[in-house]
């Protein structure tokens, strides 16, 4: 599990060590300083709260933070605004449990949602992408945007893991550092959400086992969710694909997100993604022909009329 106490207690510690002295006003030096960074008594000074109280806090073992002293230590370590909200869910066990949906086992999509997905699959690659960045359903045409995930088993469809883990992400992704920074900020926001659920660290487990690149991103408690934005994915069929991203919370699944993606009117990767329909089209019916043309299976021959009042004459 992802427990508060720890995740807290690195957050604060690299979030002053991020900072520079010299640009808030502190003295700096080699000779004058022993560690990187602000020292904890200068983040209490800052935040206009006694060290000792820093120190607790900073250490998991203080309770029912209040948000004016949690602001007061935001502004003093110059969080971003999804950095506040990661703090105060980290800080605060009753505001995930007020904020966010109980996280439970399974996520399902709602019928609804996969037919809006269908509604789109010509025109506009698009997926659902759950807890832990699996990904639950997507139409046609975003199945095929990058990797194929059709041909992927079910505990493989998850965004983390196929960007730190699969041998094609980078080939697939030109610009992957920052594809994968993004990944990394986006769990490490849901992790303050939903620090306990299972299937979030279960990926997070997996990926600090078999990435030193992830390890090192962890490590540095950068939060920012990535919401929307480009992407450039070298598709291995259509070519370079110029892409912008949304992603919209589902206000009846606020663990879901439908995200889309699209490319300007008349562009060249607009005319690609048209092109990609088409083969995504194409294979699909020959699947469906190659289906329909196989043989039944085998089945015992049907009894001629009569045979079973007859052979029940017989045993009569």
């Amino acid at each position: 599990m992802l427990h508060a106490e720890v995740e807290i207690s690195s957050f604060l510690k690299a979030r002053r060590a991020a900072l520079d002295p010299a640009e808030i006003g502190l003295p700096g030096g080699i000779s004058r300083r022993r560690v990187r960074g602000l020292r904890r008594e200068e983040v209490a000074q800052l935040a206009g709260i006694s060290v000792d109280y820093y120190t607790r806090i900073e250490q998991g073992r203080a309770h029912a933070i209040s948000d004016s002293v949690l602001d007061a230590i935001a502004r003093a370590l110059r969080l971003t605004g999804g950095e506040v909200t990661y703090l105060r869910n980290v800080a605060d066990p009753r505001r995930r449990t007020a904020d966010c949906a109980p996280a439970g086992p399974g996520q399902t999509v709602r019928p609804e949602i996969q037919q809006l997905l269908d509604t789109m699959e010509s025109t506009v690659p698009a997926m659902i992408i759950g807890r832990g960045m699996d990904i639950l359903a997507w139409n046609a045409l975003g199945g095929r945007i990058a990797f194929d995930l059709e041909a992927l088993d079910r505990g493989r469809r998850n965004s983390a893991l196929l960007v730190f883990l699969d041998p094609a992400a980078r080939a697939l992704h030109p610009e992957w550092e920052r594809i994968a920074e993004e990944v990394v900020g986006n769990l490490r926001a849901e992790s303050g959400r939903h620090p306990d659920d299972p299937r979030l660290c279960e990926v997070v487990g997996e990926l600090l086992d078999g990435s030193a690149e992830f390890r090192r991103a962890w490590e540095a408690q950068a939060v920012h969710e990535c919401l929307r934005g480009t992407k450039l994915i070298v598709h291995p069929q259509v070519g370079e694909l110029q892409v912008s991203f949304e992603s919209f919370r589902l206000s009846t699944d606020p663990d879901q997100a439908l995200v889309t993606y699209s490319a300007p009117r008349g562009s060249v990767t607009a005319a690609r993604l048209r092109h990609l329909a088409e083969l995504v089209t194409a294979d699909r019916l020959a699947a469906e022909r190659a289906t329909a043309d196989r043989p039944a299976p085998d089945r015992p021959a049907a009894p001629l009329p009569g045979s079973v009042a007859r052979a029940g004459a017989g045993a009569a």
